[in-house]
This record gives C-alpha cells, structure tokens and sequence, in this order.
C-alpha cells in the first residue's frame, strides 16, 4: 500500500485544515490507517487512527474535540479535519498503514505501521 499526504499549509491560531491520505494498492480496506505527527526533537506521536470500516476510531487526547477522522473505503482515502488549531498542533503529520485494528494501540504498536507517506507540513502561528 503506498500512501501520499496532503493539505497541510500554515494557519492561524484558532484556524482549521483538513489533511487527506490517498492510498494506493490493494485491499485498503483490511488496513487502519493512522495519523502521527511530528516536531522536531521531539518523538512522534500518534494524534488519530481509524479503523478498517471507520467504526473504531481513537484520538490523543491532546486533539480529542478537535480532530475529526473519516475514512472512504470507495475512493481509498482518509480524512483529518482538523479545528482550533493550535501553535503546538505544528509539526510533520505522516499517515500510516496496519494491518488489523490496532488503533487504541497506536503508539505502542508504531512499528507495526508498515506503509508510511512522505509527510505534510502543518504549522500554526500565534
């Protein structure tokens, strides 16, 4: 499965985008897709995950009422809307292919996230 981000760009504090993950390859729908971004010395972290059908979901609770994740099977793509932004929701957001419904695991189960895409820039500014 390969992955491509995109719709990241700079944003006022308070101000939304929305992020898209376009998949390609087959059997998108037996894979969770996961968001996790990135700041510079600093670990990555998992921010959202959708589950195959999109009835599991799981945010961090740093986005939690924030972040919204959708997924559409048909056209093998994941969504992350993003609202009221903040300054320290700035860094790379990478989304990421497993296997099974590891979602409420995302950060444990990080290595087991096999297909990852390039990365879109998100930043906030004050």
């Amino acid at each position: 499965l390969q992955l491509v981000e995109s719709g990241g760009g700079l944003v006022q504090a308070g101000g939304s985008l929305r992020l898209s993950c376009a998949a390609s390859g087959s059997d998108f729908d037996r894979y969770a897709i996961g968001w996790f971004r990135q700041v510079p010395g600093k670990e990555r972290e998992g921010a959202s995950c959708i589950g195959r059908s999109g009835d599991i979901t799981f945010y961090a609770d740093s986005v939690k009422g924030r972040f919204t994740v959708s997924r559409d099977n048909i056209k093998n793509t994941v969504d992350l809307q993003m609202n009221s932004l903040k300054p320290e929701d700035t860094g790379v957001y990478y989304c990421a292919a497993v296997l099974g419904n590891p979602c409420l695991y995302m950060n444990e189960y990080q290595s087991f996230f096999t297909s990852w895409g390039q990365g879109t820039q998100v930043t906030v500014s004050s």
